[in-house]
């Protein structure tokens, strides 16, 4: 089984730009993704695959994800996306991210193609996979999706697709256009949300183009950070250090983890199952959320591969 990836922060890069991709390994994020979607013109294509396989092999992205985003399976350029960069690029290549993901047998079809392709090559380490949730149908499909695939690392909620696909009345930001009670999102980010955990998987939040607005895109990786969010796309690179930042336990979050465990199983081990700590009732359910603490901040610092 693979080991646990951190994705505080994915940045998205287009294939097509060979400057762009020459910057992205030192842009600090966890994970980068060379897209050849929507980044692409469809007269650029089918050239920037090359380009992304020439900056997978060719640039040193230290521990680094490296990913590519290739175009929806109903499009006239998917397969060809995958030969080609699964090909070119070999073991240099972590993750694919399938857009558009409709239903689980979306997902099976890509798995099958990359099984064959890994055979062929012999490639000994498999590539995993990321999707984006980004239509009303896949929002509806969202845990038999998730469930699709032992490949599959993550799923992705993708607001700009998803407010066309439900017709939603938003701006560029994908906010509402009017007064909305609370969160507009609320109810996908949490759908995706338990879909994730229901698999065991990770859960990545949608992009914020306002990329002049770093507050706003705080206000809104916290948001996702609280609900349980593992981290969020970043489609400019001053976005990155917000989203590690937010994403990850602060060092009073780990400390105040690590002593409620301490006390707690000593407590345990004298056969008292639940403590009084700091007037609070202390139980079983406060060690998964401290151990949730701790696993994401062993992530944060280690960031393993």
């Amino acid at each position: 089984m693979r080991a646990p990836r951190a994705r505080r922060s994915e940045l998205a890069t287009p294939a097509s730009s060979e400057r762009m991709c020459e910057k992205a390994p030192t842009a600090g994020a966890d994970l980068v993704f060379l897209d050849l979607e929507d980044a692409c013109a469809p007269a650029m294509k089918e050239s920037a695959r090359s380009i992304a396989v020439g900056a997978l092999t060719g640039l040193n992205w230290g521990r680094t994800v490296r990913a590519v985003r290739i175009n929806g399976i109903e499009t006239p350029w998917c397969h060809g996306d995958i030969i080609e960069v699964v090909t070119g690029a070999g073991a240099a290549l972590d993750v694919l991210i399938v857009p558009k993901v409709r239903r689980a047998r979306d997902v099976w079809w890509v798995d099958v193609l990359l099984t064959q392709l890994e055979t062929k090559l012999g490639l000994q380490r498999r590539i995993g996979l990321e999707v984006l949730i980004e239509e009303a149908e896949g929002l509806s499909n969202a845990a038999e999706i998730a469930r699709a695939s032992d490949r599959l690392e993550a799923i992705i909620f993708g607001a700009g697709d998803l407010s066309a696909s439900l017709r939603a009345r938003v701006d560029g930001n994908f906010d509402p256009l009017g007064d909305y009670p609370g969160d507009f999102w609320h109810f996908a980010r949490v759908q995706i949300l338990a879909a994730a955990r229901g698999a065991g998987i990770d859960a990545i939040d949608a992009p914020f183009p306002a990329y002049k607005d770093p507050e706003g895109y705080r206000r809104s990786a916290m948001h996702a950070s609280l609900l349980g969010y593992d981290g969020k796309w970043a489609i400019h690179p001053d976005q990155i250090a917000i989203a590690n930042e937010v994403f990850a336990p602060t060092d009073k979050e780990v400390a105040e983890a690590r002593e409620a465990m301490e006390v707690y199983r000593a407590s345990e081990a004298d056969g008292v199952g639940a403590i009084g700590r700091d007037g609070k009732l202390v139980d079983a359910a406060h060690m998964r959320l401290a151990e949730n603490t701790l696993y994401k901040a062993s992530l944060a610092g280690g960031k393993p591969a």
